[in-house]
């Protein structure tokens, strides 16, 4: 019988994960490499990509206080093997600023800031031994920047070295950054107490007392605003030799389903193409392979149902999609317009192409390179390759087309000030997925287009006719969605194919035809007979021919009607 591992989704401790014999992707031979490559460091990665245990695990390797444990902890790790002189070499401060509160203005926001200082502060003194006076001192100051250089004058006079290390070190910020540009400049520009906070530890690293730090986030948007204040960190995000830091490798992820796979029968590589179709594609340097979401993978693990051998009903997690929900306010920041094209052409054409930018100046024009870049460093475009500095992004997966497209629906709500009653809309899509009927949700494309605003109506052709269509499919996800998948060296618009662990009508193949209004019923006729020859030519390739229970429909529109067509009725 084949053991599967126990599996550490949502755990940071990696005590806990150590100890309790947890799986776990052994990144502890980037440990060397970090202490050989400086001594300042940051790395941004997007949400749920294992940030958090990953720094734990720098934490119980360079405390103190961890020595007795250390081979029960790192013992069966490569860098228990190898360990370097500084295991265990330190006082460590974790410092965490997520959860910050952002929405009662900049004294909430301080005072949740100052406590956050404190709490790792606080409990910093308290491992390590300080006296009553020091926690008292500490306690007894207001600014976060106060608190903090209270504290390492206490640790300043043991002659003791600091390792620090800062969890979610934008957390607050970006949230700030997307609801209230002008809070943001006063928090973390010249005078702002953020700024005054980092400009307190750069002067402990002059002095000594900071040996170290390492600190993730998400954007390095902050950083870039800190500028002289905070000028001694390096970046790590997009080194060649730092890319696999994070993220699960495909072999590492394989070996996580393997044993899921073999335990129900199933085809273990089957299995891993659509993990891949789902968590995988994200790539930080143009050289590297592409790397999995780990949080997802181990998502999707943890919640396949070993009884049943079905996938999860949802294959993205709730606590992950509001997560990168959130960071949907960033799509504002700048020109909201132009930021619209480009997740436009993201989703219509498959790829935009941009400058990579390694710094972001918000006192200047926020133009649309930054936001390519921006959506990258935040897991919503991924690199596909480069040419000289010019590099082509990329929608890396499947979970993240599904956030654009939710996405989409709210921004045409908003831009053509549209109201469609979801509950009408999930009754339409379950009609097509239960009893293979396209008139309700035809009625809804029909509703959307009528109601566009002269901007987007007058850009109207079968590209934009797709995208719409798509964002309606997108709001179920009991379907794979697949738009314009090759097939034999044809792409088909769209084929909703069936996926475990949902039992379905029917799998459905769509080919779309955009007729121009001035062309009148003739060019409607042409554009469906059109059609029609084209679904014949699909339907006669091996892999569709194959699928089971495959409706075929044409779609066709002038932009004002819509008009489907069952076409598995309508051919000779």
């Amino acid at each position: 019988m084949t053991t599967l591992p126990k599996l550490p989704y949502g755990l940071s401790n990696f005590r806990q994960v150590a100890l309790e014999d947890y799986f776990y992707v052994d990144r502890t031979n980037y440990i060397a490499q970090l202490e050989a490559h400086g001594r300042y460091h940051v790395l941004m990665r997007p949400r749920r990509f294992g940030k958090s245990l990953f720094l734990s695990m720098l934490e119980h390797y360079y405390d103190q206080r961890r020595k007795p444990e250390f081979d029960a902890l790192f013992g069966k790790l490569h860098v228990g093997r190898n360990p370097t002189p500084l295991a265990n070499a330190y006082q460590v401060l974790v410092l965490d600023f997520s959860g910050i509160d952002t929405t009662r203005g900049m004294d909430v926001l301080l005072q949740g800031f100052a406590f956050r200082v404190e709490y790792g502060a606080l409990s910093f003194l308290e491992r390590y031994g300080y006296p009553q006076d020091a926690i008292n001192a500490v306690q007894q100051q207001s600014l976060p920047q106060a608190k903090l250089g209270m504290l390492l004058r206490y640790v300043a006079q043991t002659g003791q070295k600091m390792l620090l290390l800062i969890d979610e070190y934008d957390h607050f910020a970006n949230s700030l950054l997307a609801e209230d540009m002008d809070a943001f400049r006063s928090a973390i520009g010249k005078g702002g107490f953020v700024r005054s906070f980092y400009e307190t530890i750069k002067s402990a690293t002059q002095a000594g007392t900071i040996d170290r730090f390492f600190i993730t986030g998400v954007t390095a948007i902050m950083l870039d605003s800190l500028t002289s204040g905070f000028n001694i960190a390096e970046n790590l995000t997009f080194e060649e030799e730092f890319h696999d830091i994070l993220g699960f490798t495909r072999e590492e992820t394989f070996a996580l389903l393997r044993p899921l796979a073999e335990c129900c029968g199933m085809n273990p590589d089957a299995m891993m193409d659509d993990v891949t179709y789902w968590y995988n594609g994200y790539r930080f340097h143009r050289r590297c392979h592409t790397v999995y979401n780990s949080d997802m993978v181990l998502y999707f693990a943890k919640k396949f149902d070993q009884k049943a051998c079905a996938y999860p009903d949802r294959m993205l997690d709730e606590n992950i999609a509001s997560d990168y929900s959130k960071l949907m306010a960033f799509f504002s920041i700048g020109d909201r317009e132009d930021n619209y094209r480009v997740l436009e052409a993201l989703v219509t054409e498959g790829e935009v192409i941009a400058q990579q930018q390694r710094r972001f100046d918000l006192d200047k024009t926020f133009g649309r390179d930054d936001f390519i870049s921006l959506l990258a460093y935040v897991g919503f475009a991924s690199l596909v390759s480069a040419q000289s500095d010019r590099m082509r992004y990329a929608i890396p997966n499947h979970v993240i087309r599904e956030l654009y497209f939710q996405y989409f629906l709210i921004e045409w709500e908003r831009r053509n000030q549209l109201a469609l009653p979801m509950h009408e809309l999930a009754d339409a899509l379950y009609a097509l997925s239960n009893s293979n009927d396209f008139e309700p949700l035809c009625a809804k494309l029909e509703y959307v287009l009528q109601h566009l605003s002269n901007r987007d109506s007058m850009r109207m052709d079968e590209k934009h006719l797709k995208v719409i269509l798509v964002t309606l499919l997108f709001q179920t996800s009991v379907w794979r969605l697949q738009s314009e998948p090759e097939v034999n060296r044809r792409y088909p618009d769209i084929l909703l194919r069936e996926r475990s662990p949902f039992e379905l009508a029917g799998q459905h193949l769509i080919e779309l035809k955009y007729a121009k209004k001035q062309e009148g019923e003739a060019g409607w006729a042409a554009k469906r007979q059109e059609g029609l020859e084209q679904i014949a030519a699909y339907r006669a390739l091996p892999e569709i021919a194959a699928m089971a229970k495959l409706h075929s429909w044409l779609l066709l529109s002038d932009g004002d009607r819509v008009e489907v067509v069952e076409v598995d009725q309508a051919l000779p």
